[in-house]
């Protein structure tokens, strides 16, 4: 199991900091949120790829990455180069996820970005083969619904093999949805809400790993101050074959000194 933090908030200078500390206290990956404009409180808004090329800079082990970008309302070839710099900046340390996108992010509606569930499942799959057609450093062209590729070569490659690894929201009881992210290298589930859940996914998990490597990611939050309370939290995961659990301070109290509190009392480790 890997254990990663996602900082729900924080400019590129703290969370450079914020993300130093996590690698120095044992945190596998740390992770930040890709929106527009979200009106809630916790704190102001930058642009992810800003704020993790600052953080790659300030760190040599931990992965990183958005959480997560909403393909649809971005120019896939402008990702491809973004992604691609920080593949490189971080030596190989990226891990991009991808998602439909929250609709209370004003990024959409308020903008004239595609709002229509439908439509942006369809950007969203266009996008993700232009991105990793782009990513190979071949000559590489396309022609979708969406989007229109000439042929050209995206020069350097990226650093990572086969490619960077994708992580795709998905809800597990909607077949299309749920076969997309079985599609790339990694799930993170939707509206898994009982143990009749957990079971129906069990062994769609496990005859995709029979192809590969595949992560299974859950985002929760555990007790740093209680050890045994945090495993007992993440341990049904474990067993289930959950490969990253991410931290996440989406609700209070989620201060700046009380989320660096939770990232120094280290990950909920199951031992």
């Amino acid at each position: 199991m890997n254990y990663g933090f996602v900082f729900p908030y924080g400019d590129p200078r703290w969370l450079s900091e914020a993300a130093r500390i996590a690698e120095d206290h044992g945190w596998d990956g740390v992770f930040i949120p890709d929106c527009i404009h979200i009106t809630v409180a916790n704190g102001p808004t930058f642009d992810p790829w800003v704020a993790l090329a600052a953080m790659a800079m300030r760190t040599e082990r931990v992965r990183l990455g958005p959480m997560r970008t909403p393909l649809s309302r971005r120019r896939p070839w402008k990702v491809a180069r973004e992604t691609m710099s920080l593949d490189h900046l971080s030596n190989g340390r990226l891990i991009l996820s991808v998602g439909l996108g929250a609709l209370d992010d004003a990024g959409f509606g308020a903008v004239g970005e595609a709002t229509d569930r439908r439509t942006r499942a369809e950007m969203l799959d266009e996008s993700l083969a232009i991105i990793t057609g782009l990513w190979t450093g071949h000559p590489f062209s396309f022609s979708g619904q969406h989007f229109q590729v000439g042929e050209m070569t995206f020069l350097p490659p990226i650093v990572q093999r086969p490619r960077i690894p994708i992580w795709v929201a998905g809800i597990w009881s909607s077949q299309r949805s749920l076969a997309r992210a079985l599609r790339w290298d990694g799930l993170l589930p939707n509206r898994v809400e009982s143990d009749a859940d957990w079971r129906g996914l069990d062994p769609i998990l496990a005859a995709r790993r029979q192809e590969g490597p595949f992560d299974y990611v859950v985002e929760g939050r555990t007790p740093g101050d209680d050890r045994a309370a945090a495993a007992a939290t993440v341990t049904p995961f474990v067993l289930r074959g959950a490969t990253w659990w991410l931290e996440a301070m989406w609700l209070a109290p989620n201060g700046p000194d009380d989320i660096l509190r939770r990232v120094r009392q280290g990950p909920p480790r199951f031992v």
